[in-house]
């Protein structure tokens, strides 16, 4: 594994950002080939798609700034290199759903048809981002003597923390498993009702980041000495996934006809 894809005199371009970028291109693809579902043409599902990109990546970074402060309050011009990873997944999630909702109010889209939409491009996206942690060496996992586990290369930040120990490949776990979601959110989102799709996404993922975080082993703080951030999050979001689907399911009288 090695962070740098190519390096063309002072410039380098970092696996990094090649997995940005094809993650950006699979949520294109995917909006716009879903669009008639939510209503949208294509320019509009191009905009949407922009609008949760920027303000996921903004949301993510903003998160892990907060998280891993003391990295970064004697250099802050280093906040700005995201191209070397530090996104924290759950930041961006927030505050890309918050500005798709915004979008949506002003150009009268159905918010939950529009999300529904959202969640398999989101699970491909996500995909390829894991890989390009995996890529970047951040996001590891802790040490195992499982034969999945992985060497990183001496100055990476695993080998850094674990000294030259095999480590779950977490990152790799994640885009695995978010690529079968990838799969049954598509199916969802073209033979189900509304808000179907985007509640069975709040649930899967998070038991899915529930117990991913087990494996990891780059970072050691808790909440109270139990859960992770994440693993918090992740409860939070469980339950109220399974509201959602509930009430879609069985009370929702609005466009309650399958996307077929």
């Amino acid at each position: 594994m090695h962070p740098i894809f190519i390096e063309i005199g002072s410039l380098s371009i970092r696996w990094y950002g090649i997995m940005a970028a094809l993650g950006f291109l699979a949520a294109v693809f995917l909006v716009s080939y879903n669009r008639k579902i939510a209503g949208m043409n294509r320019d509009q599902a191009t905009t949407l798609v922009f609008i949760g990109v920027f303000a996921g990546i903004i949301g993510a970074r903003i998160a892990y700034i907060i998280q891993f402060w003391d990295n970064y309050s004697g250099n802050l011009l280093e906040i700005f290199r995201i191209d070397r990873g530090g996104l924290v997944f759950y930041g961006g999630f927030f505050l890309a759903m918050l500005c798709i909702i915004l979008y949506c109010r002003k150009n009268k889209f159905d918010v939950w048809r529009v999300l529904d939409i959202v969640a398999p491009a989101l699970t491909m996206g996500h995909m390829f981002g894991r890989i390009g942690c995996f890529l970047n060496g951040c996001c590891f996992g802790k040490p195992t003597e499982c034969f999945l586990g992985v060497l990183y290369p001496p100055g990476t930040p695993p080998d850094h923390m674990y000294h030259g120990l095999p480590v779950h490949p977490v990152q790799l776990y994640e885009a695995s498993a978010n690529l079968i979601l990838f799969v049954v959110m598509f199916y969802l989102v073209r033979h189900t009702k509304r808000g179907i799709t985007a509640a069975a996404y709040l649930i899967a993922y998070g038991m899915l980041r529930f117990m991913d975080e087990f494996f990891r082993g780059d970072h050691i703080d808790t909440i109270a000495g139990y859960f992770t951030r994440a693993q918090a999050i992740g409860l939070f979001l469980i339950p109220a996934g399974i509201v959602l689907l509930i009430y879609f399911m069985r009370y929702d009288k609005k466009n309650n006809k399958t996307a077929r």
